[in-house]
């Protein structure tokens, strides 16, 4: 779950150090924007949105930010 500007209270991985690796993340952008009032087609246009990136330097920091509407997205590795 996210908060209210979209972000999480902290890192999705923080339990364990980060291991060399493929890592997938999968958003319910459907529910998302339905909770929120957006009219969608049913099924929506977007519905879960995979997010699948590699993991090459455990000791690095990885912000893996998300920006999307009901009919597009957009990810890249953040600062």
């Amino acid at each position: 779950m996210t908060d209210a500007t979209g972000e999480t209270e902290r890192p999705l991985l923080a339990d364990a150090p980060l291991r060399i690796g493929t890592y997938e993340l999968r958003v319910n952008a459907g529910s998302y924007f339905s909770a929120r009032g957006a009219v969608l087609a049913r099924p929506p246009f977007l519905d879960e949105i995979p997010v699948r990136f590699a993991i090459a330097e455990p000791e690095a920091h990885y912000h893996v930010p998300l920006r999307m509407t009901p009919w597009s997205y957009t990810t890249y590795r953040g600062a």
